[in-house]
């Protein structure tokens, strides 16, 4: 099987890397330096989008609806026109479940095939190849595409038709946020009461608060670090599809609603691009 992939982001240039080590791929950036990164670890990079004709599975990786429709269904450089039939088009990128929908039925028009598969992780899970993946999609579609996502993946799971991965997105980074958000209020109650935080950590993340975000960010949130790891911008992106998609199902998201404000209030205070964990410098700077 031949692989291609467009988008070589911060996410996707060490996920290209987890698959160009265990596999021949095909790349394409916009951005010349983020193809000779990848290039130098083992892809082939593509010159023009034609060159993806042959390719059996072609992964993208792109920071919004707008540009991963432009990416597939330009008029004149769109990738949908360049593949052969039944190519199946695995789209890794976080957006609106009603634009995966459109992206779906325009691909099937093309004689295409079409995964969304959005994923969590970071951009450490991508670097080493540890990322969860979230598909939407048929079976058949889903079992040609798993080595690919099986190259940046330590968890790969088929939820359900094409739509499937976003909502399931979704899911995660609502319980992301209220999760960070209690983090957050734990260790600036504990700093306040006088308690040693780190020996709070090492006790209480044997117990029942123990949570991802307590092994992997609590120590560092307490030395006021966040210049790393996913981004406030990033993160408040994803909270308004969460919002957007509970409006129409007609669900209720109080918490996500209040922390999607709480981050508003950092990217006012120029921490759009800190960590997610920068929650408690909010706390911490309201005295």
């Amino acid at each position: 099987m031949k692989f291609g992939f467009v988008g070589l982001g911060q996410m996707g240039a060490p996920m290209a890397i987890n698959l160009a080590h265990k596999h021949d791929v095909l790349v394409y950036d916009q951005n010349a330096s983020a193809i000779a990164k990848v290039e130098r670890c083992g892809a082939k990079r593509a010159d023009k989008l034609d060159q993806f004709s042959d390719v059996d599975v072609l992964i993208t990786c792109l920071p919004a609806a707008e540009i991963v429709d432009s990416a597939l269904f330009d008029s004149n450089t769109g990738l949908a026109q360049h593949l052969k039939p039944s190519t199946v088009v695995v789209d890794t990128s976080t957006i609106e479940y009603g634009a995966t929908l459109e992206i779906r039925d325009r691909l099937q028009t093309a004689g295409l095939r079409f995964l969304d598969a959005p994923v969590s992780g970071g951009q450490a899970g991508a670097e080493n190849g540890v990322l969860t993946v979230m598909v939407g999609g048929s079976q058949e579609a889903f079992d040609s595409a798993k080595p690919v996502m099986d190259s940046y993946a330590r968890a790969v799971g088929l939820m359900g038709p094409v739509g499937s991965g976003q909502l399931t997105k979704m899911v995660n980074q609502i319980c992301i946020a209220g999760l960070v958000q209690g983090l957050s209020e734990g260790l600036d109650f504990a700093s306040r009461c006088g308690l040693d935080v780190d020996q709070v950590l090492e006790v209480i993340s044997k117990g029942a608060a123990q949570s991802w975000q307590m092994e992997n960010r609590g120590q560092t949130m307490n030395r006021n670090e966040f210049e790393f790891g996913f981004a406030v911008d990033w993160m408040r992106k994803d909270l308004g599809l969460c919002l957007e998609e509970a409006r129409r199902v007609k669900g209720r998201l109080p918490v996500t609603a209040l922390v999607d404000q709480f981050y508003k209030e950092v990217q006012n205070k120029g921490g759009g691009r800190w960590d997610t964990s920068s929650l408690l410098k909010r706390l911490r700077s309201l005295g």
